[in-house]
């Protein structure tokens, strides 16, 4: 039998600026691969994705610090 590793330390969540970032990354990851396809200028693929990670990173950041309430708390001093 396998034993679990032991629980992560709390920390606080990320930032809603790091969320938008990177919210805004894959967005424009995946929009890209379509814009190739269709024909779609760059800047607008760009803007499109900006829009999506503004929207996205409220939910994203909201997730995250409910994953975090999750998880099960370290013993302290250990």
């Amino acid at each position: 039998m396998t034993a679990s590793p032991p629980p992560l330390p709390p920390r606080p969540p990320r930032s809603l600026l790091v969320h938008f970032a990177v919210d805004a990354a894959v967005a424009f990851l995946a929009l890209f691969v379509l814009s190739l396809l269709v024909g779609v200028p760059i800047l607008a693929t760009a803007v499109v994705a900006v829009v999506i990670g503004a929207v996205a990173a409220r939910y994203t950041r909201r997730a995250e610090i409910r994953g975090l309430a999750a998880r099960p708390e370290a013993p302290e001093g250990g």
